[in-house]
């Protein structure tokens, strides 16, 4: 009878991109502990999308905080008041 085992290869993520001194390669939460390399990949294009999103958010409540308004929504309130309107 022939054995299979399933074994999760740990990669060495301390030599990717971003792992920089002091720190090194951290990972609080865990997540890429039992992750080969096209999980890790996933993860970070995950993690970049998340952050473009995150920034064109606060552009988006930069420029109604500056008053710039689309056509017909001239009368709303910028920042947190809007969520009152």
């Amino acid at each position: 009878v022939a054995q299979t085992s399933t074994m999760a290869l740990n990669a060495d993520f301390s030599k990717e991109i971003g792992a920089q001194m002091p720190l090194g390669f951290i990972d609080p939460l865990g997540l890429v502990a039992d992750a080969d390399q096209d999980e890790f990949d996933r993860l970070r294009w995950v993690e970049l999308k998340h952050g473009r999103v995150a920034m064109l958010a606060v552009t988006g409540y930069l420029v109604t905080y500056a008053g710039v308004r689309f056509p017909g929504a001239e009368d709303i309130p910028s920042g947190f008041a809007a969520l009152d309107a």
